[in-house]
Order: structure tokens, then sequence, then C-alpha cells
């Protein structure tokens, strides 16, 4: 009889504990009368989104128009609570107003396991300031003025690679092809490294860029473990060896510092402003400058630098092979100014052409690589002129694809058309309602250099070049559900021509 009792009591203390650990927290947001779907237990409402039906571009649009008019939506990752932040005078609290309460992102930095995860993208707010501080003069005017001809060679072997292939008459998959160019860029520009990813097809920096990012199984299964169970996770980092990522990068970061040093030679990038880092450590309160550290931040800029750059041009390129009338206009501005300008692509120009700024800002509306914004409490926090208040470590959402589809905001929002962007436009909309590169302290770093690398492939490009939709060319545009940044699925292949001057 007692052992009876004991198994009882064993199997209420366990539905006790289950209840405890995935279902008792599903009232968090109702408590807090924050509306919005009802979670599932285990699988809060990322139903879709977990098993790859749906992405979570696709399902914060959902979410965004079925609560269209609340400031705020609360849903459950699983059985982590979540604020989806939709008031654009609230969004601005949280990235700028009162930023300081505000400064995580709340992403896991497991250095165990993953060496290169504490980089400025990751890291928390005490180590992430003083390395922003220091790492933001490297993309300052000044540094890509000094960078730019290195861009300019870099996109001259985008041209010579795409006459090349042009010849063969074949559909060119454009990601592929952008990716190579903006590879090639990051690797001088960032490392003083000549990686001729256009014209090696076994380039090894190419090969290990696209690994990052591969939706294999087994990346999926490491990003949902890390993102389910990161105790656990990290402790696998006493047995796992270390992934070819960080051995490759590590080792190339390394090995430049030191060649550099020994040798004395001093280039306007990155990898520069490393060795400074590196020469001067007691510039940096709180933070223990590491190798791992250090190629983190070279990482990052790696990674961050080519796919989310190749990714905008090769959807403005999809976008210029729909609309060929913007294509047309574009062209024509790009050949004024290479007639104003003895033939010659200068940096000052890139900036007076105004049509182009349109077509990349539009085309960032519609495709913002990052579609949300990551934020996490760093104390309890009441939102203005509402009474919900959040605890500390609260994550918080800013879906950045779902406003900037937005039809009250942009009308007939999947239409793709720049002149959203002129003067007056702008200036009657929301500062929030456009986020492509975020926006307060912690905004994208590298933004500046982005669009330069990126306007510059799309003048090489479209100056000799007819872009066209072909019978592969997918249409319409569908989000790849397994893709981390917001990606098209099976690639974007269009006809590419060359234009008989």
């Amino acid at each position: 009889m007692a052992t009876y009792l004991e198994i009882l009591c064993g199997l209420i203390a366990i539905c006790l504990a289950f209840y405890y650990y995935f279902l008792s927290v599903l009232d968090f947001w109702k408590i807090r009368g924050v509306p919005g779907p009802k979670p599932l237990p285990l699988l809060g409402n990322i139903k879709d989104v977990m098993l790859m039906k749906m992405s979570m571009s696709d399902y914060l649009r959902k979410i965004y128009h079925e609560y269209k008019n609340e400031p705020m939506v609360g849903i459950f990752a699983r059985k982590t609570p979540i604020l989806v932040l939709q008031d654009p005078d609230l969004i601005k609290d949280v990235l700028i107003k009162d930023f300081s309460k505000f400064a995580n992102r709340g992403l896991p930095v497991l250095e165990k396991i993953e060496p290169l995860s504490p980089h400025l993208f990751n890291l928390e707010a005490e180590r992430w300031r003083p390395l922003r501080t220091r790492l933001s003069p490297v993309f300052t005017s000044g540094k890509i003025r000094e960078m730019f001809p290195l861009i300019l060679e870099c996109a001259d072997h985008l041209e010579q690679y795409l006459e090349k292939i042009v010849a063969r008459g074949e559909p060119i998959e454009c990601r592929e092809l952008t990716a190579k160019y903006t590879t090639d860029v990051i690797g001088s520009c960032a490392f003083g490294i000549e990686i001729n990813a256009i014209s090696d097809d076994e380039s090894e920096f190419r090969r290990v860029g696209k690994s990052v990012f591969a939706t294999n199984f087994l990346q999926l299964v490491r990003f949902r473990a890390r993102q389910m169970f990161p105790t656990f996770y990290n402790l696998l980092g006493y047995v796992l060896p270390s992934s070819e990522v960080t051995t490759f990068f590590t080792k190339v970061i390394v090995d430049t510092m030191r060649y550099r040093e020994e040798n004395n030679v001093t280039r306007p990038d990155f990898v520069n402003m490393l060795i400074e880092l590196k020469k001067h450590p007691d510039k940096l309160e709180n933070v223990k400058l590491t190798d791992s550290l250090l190629t983190a931040q070279a990482f990052v800029f790696f990674i961050a630098g080519f796919e989310t750059s190749s990714t905008a041009i090769s959807n403005a390129l999809y976008e210029l092979a729909l609309n060929p009338e913007v294509q047309d206009k574009l062209r024509k501005e790009i050949k004024e100014m290479y007639d104003k300008n003895n033939g010659e692509l200068q940096y000052e120009k890139i900036k007076d052409m105004e049509y182009l700024d349109l077509v990349f800002k539009e085309t960032l509306r519609k495709y913002p690589p990052g579609p949300l914004l990551l934020r996490r409490s760093i104390c309890k926090y009441t939102f203005e002129g509402t009474k919900i208040t959040i605890p500390a470590k609260q994550f918080i959402w800013i879906p950045i694809y779902a406003i900037q589809r937005d039809p009250d905001i942009y009308p007939n929002p999947d239409a793709f058309i720049p002149e959203r962007f002129t003067e007056d436009a702008v200036a009657a909309r929301h500062p929030m309602h456009y986020l492509p590169f975020g926006d307060g302290p912690r905004n994208c770093i590298g933004a500046r250099f982005a669009i330069y690398q990126s306007k510059v492939g799309l003048i090489k490009i479209l100056r000799n070049y007819k872009i066209d939709v072909c019978e592969k060319t997918m249409i319409p545009y569908v989000i790849d559900p397994a893709a981390f940044l917001l990606a098209p699925k099976g690639g974007i292949y269009l006809k590419i021509t060359k234009i008989e001057s």
C-alpha cells in the first residue's frame, strides 16, 4: 500500500513540476493585460515556425495584422514570453529614449562551445559599450573613403566575371553572384586579404561563409539546442571539438595580426583597429581582451558584411527585373553620373545619385535582412501612457518586416515604389516606421559601409547589363522558413544580358 502511495505522490509531483515548468507561465501576458493569441503547451505560439512551415517574418506579419490596433502583443516562443512592440512611440522609447534600460539584445553568448559568439551583435551591454566606442572609428566616412579603391577593385573583378558567365546565356543565381562580390570586398577591406571568391570557385572563405548560414539538419539542431537548452548546450563545450568556422577564422585573424605586427604593416581596415585594441587593452574597461574576443569582432563583420549586403543587392536586382521602368530610370542616372565624371566612379558622387538611393531604400523596406529587432530589458519598466509593466530580462521583439509592409503606412506595400523615399514622403512618416539598420545607440555599426559596397555593386552590374526575369525566376517571392535572416527560398535566378553600347 505504501509503495502505491509513494508512486502516486511521485506522479503528482511530476505533474506539478510539468505544470510549473511548461504551463504556469502561459498566463504571463493575461495577468498583465497584454492581448495576444492563446499559446500551446510546449510550443507556445510559434509551432509553424518551429516546424518550418512559416518564416518568422511571415508569422510576425500575421500577428501584426491580427492585432493591428494594439500597441503591443504578447506571444510565447515555446514557454518564453515575448513582447511584440508595434506602437512607433513605444518603439522609439525602447531604441532611443530609454535605451539604457534596453541595451541588451538577450542573445546567448556561449564562449565555451562557440568562442566566436561574444561579438558586438550578441554582447551584453557591459562589454558592448566600450567595444562599440573603440570600433566605431573604422566605419566613419573618412575611413570608408580610404577603403573605396579596394571596393572598386572588387567591383571591377565582378564586372569581368559577369561578362564571362553572361556569355553562357544561362539563368544566373544572383545571391551566389553577389555573395562572391561582397565576400571579396569584406576580405580586402576588413582583413587586407585578396580572397578571390569571384574567380575561385574553391575559395575557402566563400565555402566557410556559406556554412555559417547553411540551413542543413545539423545546423538547425544546434540552433534549437542553443535556444532551448543554453546551459546544457554550453556544457558540451568541454567535450566537443571546435567547429571548422571557429578554427578557420581564429587562424586567419591571429596569423594576419601577427604578420602585421612583425612586419610593421598598417592598413586602414578592421584588423588594424583590432591590433590597436590589443596594444592598449587598458582603454577597454570591464573587457578582458583575448584572441577569441578579437576574432569574434572580425567574424561578425565578415558574416554580417557579406550576407546582408549580398542579399540586399540580389533583392534589388530581383525587383528591377520585375519593374523594367525603374531599372531603365536607374540606368539612365548611372550613365549620366559616368558621363559627368569622365567615365569614373568616385566616392563623393555616389551619395549624389538620388534615384539609386531611393531604389536601395525601397529594397530594404520590402526585404529588411533582419526582419525583427531584438531587445531585453535590464530592469523593471512601465511603458509610458500605459499601465503595462514588464519585469527585468523581458524579451522584446520589434517586427520590422511587418511594420514596413503595413498598408496604412506604405500603401500597396507589396509594390516596388522607390518614390516612397523622397524627402517629403519620409518627413510625413514616423521615423520608427523604417528600421532596416535599427536605430539608437545599438544600430548597425557597419550601415554606412554596407550601403556603399551595395551601391557600387549595383552600379557596376546595371551600367552595362540588363536584368530580366526568366523561367527559373521565383514569382511571387517566397521567404525561406529555414533561413536565419530574411532570404528567398531556392535563390534568385535572373536573366542578365550585355547592353551593346
